[in-house]
């Protein structure tokens, strides 16, 4: 394996801390800093994102101008600015066009196609304006940036620039009406067969075509999208660039998520000492108002209340569950009315076992993590998930459905050396099945606490992960 130098420029719509929506922000958050820390690996990556307003006036204050331009979307040209911010040994560069991202919402707007759009061109234009830094290879995410490999191949054709292309969800694709290059992207008349898909343009399709390399979040996942059941339409896309795909289990923020040292729990606890563990879990039975129980397993959920997270299931056993265990629910999350609707009359039905809190806290997530003993994970799809990472972070031991990431992560105890509970169909019975497992291990103490310090010594950690996205990168230039 080589062991030549790499610049890489991560393009994402969004990025923690500066603004964020889910998993791709934690992933552009974290896998640039594990990359830039590898100092043997030789890799300098920067990350390139758009200037929202949720973007913090103390970064602003600290932001380098670098220029600025102006890009052409068909008869439109837009203003480009481009800012320049490094904090814990990464770069990042800011687009800023206030028409386009000066908007409360990241997504969600009538012309995101054309926001991206602009963004993917801005990219481009951007790379003339960086006085010390010259791409190797451009690093796009989702649909939002799919037209980076597009544009890189149809437009730009940048020498010795390759292109990775990640897929963080495939649900979502970019997908508009033929009039959306005349109108919007202005792509050459010869290239727009790249993006054409059944009636319409899907830009996902666009990235997947173009790139040099193909990548989702996690390997399992990584075949699943061969499958029409997970694919949304292009599974066949998938197949025919099989050659170049290939997937790499996300890790999560390990100073972020910390039971030794996280400052929003009750007491902290590592495997060495599990006292705190107890003590979180009375303060959250307190704050939630259940009985303070020790000695029955408080179950919990942390989730976007939607079809994919598998909430049907828990819907069909968890009356059950509570009727036929001596167990407790918690639950946290928002999302579809009438699964809202379902866990507020669960509540109900149940007021000394289930506290059902339908909001979004980041805070009360780290207190239910670190208060539950199982948490549940029941998704149709999951394309890698985190949440059943940071469970066993904080020894809340992970019930999961074996599909995506979640089954590249959890692997059932019951069967040797494993770390959380599993199921593999998707099926009310088989996640109750998988429940009372849980639930019988959790009344033998002894072996429960060997499982619950089996999980806090698991190391899901970006390091591993960005190990895979060096050799990945390297990998290009055999």
């Amino acid at each position: 394996m080589t062991t030549r130098s790499l610049n890489i420029l991560y393009a994402t719509p969004e990025c923690v801390p500066f603004a964020s929506s889910g998993g791709l922000g934690e992933v552009a958050g974290s896998l640039p800093k594990a990359l830039n820390r590898k100092r043997r690996s030789k890799i300098d990556c920067r990350v390139i994102l758009p200037l929202y307003a949720k973007v913090p006036q103390s970064v602003r204050d600290k932001m380098t101008f670098l220029g600025s331009d102006m890009v052409r979307l068909v008869w439109r040209r837009q203003y480009m600015g481009l800012f320049e911010y490094r904090q814990d040994g990464v770069t990042y560069y800011f687009i800023d066009n206030e028409y386009y991202f000066n908007r409360d919402a990241l997504y969600g707007h009538y012309d995101d196609g054309e926001r991206f759009a602009f963004f993917s061109k801005a990219i481009f234009h951007a790379l003339k304006m960086m006085p010390d830094f010259r791409p190797d290879i451009l690093h796009a995410n989702d649909w939002q940036t799919a037209l980076v490999p597009v544009l890189q191949t149809a437009v730009y054709r940048l020498e010795d620039l390759k292109t990775v292309y990640s897929v963080h969800n495939i649900e979502y694709q970019g997908y508009y009406g033929k009039s959306f290059n005349d109108e919007v992207l202005g792509l050459p008349q010869d290239a727009v067969h790249l993006i054409e898909w059944r009636d319409g343009l899907n830009l996902m399709k666009g990235g997947i075509e173009c790139c040099n390399y193909f990548s989702t979040v996690s390997p399992s996942y990584a075949q699943e999208l061969k499958d029409p059941a997970y694919a949304f339409g292009l599974e066949e896309i998938v197949r025919k660039n099989d050659f170049k795909l290939g997937g790499i289990l996300n890790g999560i923020n390990r100073t972020l998520y910390d039971p030794e040292k996280d400052p929003q729990i009750a007491a902290n606890y590592s495997a060495k000492d599990l006292s705190g563990k107890a003590v979180c879990k009375q303060a959250l039975q307190e704050e939630a108002g259940l009985p303070v129980r020790a000695d029955v397993p408080l179950l919990t959920l942390i989730s976007r209340l939607v079809p994919a997270k598998g909430l049907d299931l828990v819907r069909m056993v968890m009356d059950d569950v509570l009727n036929n265990f001596d167990a407790q629910f918690l639950l946290l999350g928002t999302g579809f009315p009438e699964y809202e609707e379902f866990f507020r009359e669960l509540e109900e039905r149940h007021p000394d076992k289930a506290r059902c809190m339908i909001k979004f806290d980041p805070a009360l997530s780290h207190r239910i993590y670190a208060g539950g003993d199982m948490i549940l994970v029941p998704s149709r799809s999951e394309p890698c998930g985190l949440t059943q990472m940071i469970g066993c972070r904080y020894a809340n031991v992970p019930i999961v459905r074996e599909t995506g990431g979640l089954g590249d992560s959890i692997h059932d105890c019951t069967l040797g050396d494993g770390n959380g509970f599993t199921f593999h169909d998707y099926d009310a019975s088989a996640l109750y099945a998988a429940i009372a497992n849980a639930i019988s291990r959790y009344q033998d103490s002894e072996n429960w606490q060997k499982l619950q310090q089996h999980d806090l010594r698991e190391d899901f950690g970006w390091s591993v992960s960005a190990e895979d996205y060096r050799l990945m990168y390297l990998g290009l230039y055999e």
